[in-house]
């Protein structure tokens, strides 16, 4: 059993940066692949970005890419989403999310999440 939590969020302006992180627990980090997805109030969830379990590759949802990007630390059992030039539409709770795949778009590919960090973005 895998458990993930996340941090980093709050209430920013447009145009700042913001650094999530989601720590891991519970199994071997370096098993997952991880991912990052988003929920807005009234939305489905949608997928943001993914990485396979050593890092070495990477996936940002295209319309993302540019401004976000996905890294991950094994020895500190963690992954990042860095945020930049954040919009409004960018606001959502922010889910990490384990897989046993590698890099994944879809939620029901994956096994374990966490329970979310709010970003909201004001204009």
């Amino acid at each position: 059993q895998v458990t993930l939590v996340e941090s980093g969020g709050g209430l920013v302006q447009a145009g700042d940066s913001l650094r999530l992180s989601c720590v891991a627990s519970g199994g071997t980090f370096s098993d997952y692949g991880m991912g990052w997805f988003r929920q807005a109030p009234g939305k489905e969830r949608e997928f943001v970005a993914s990485i396979r379990r050593h890092g070495d590759s990477t996936y940002v949802e295209p319309a993302l890419e540019g401004r976000f990007t996905i890294s991950r630390d094994n020895g500190k059992n963690s992954v990042y989403l860095q945020m930049n030039s954040l919009k409004p539409e960018d606001t959502a709770v922010y889910y990490c999310a384990a897989n046993d795949l590698g890099i994944a778009t879809q939620v029901t590919a994956y096994d374990y999440w966490g329970q979310g960090t709010q970003v909201t973005v004001s204009s």
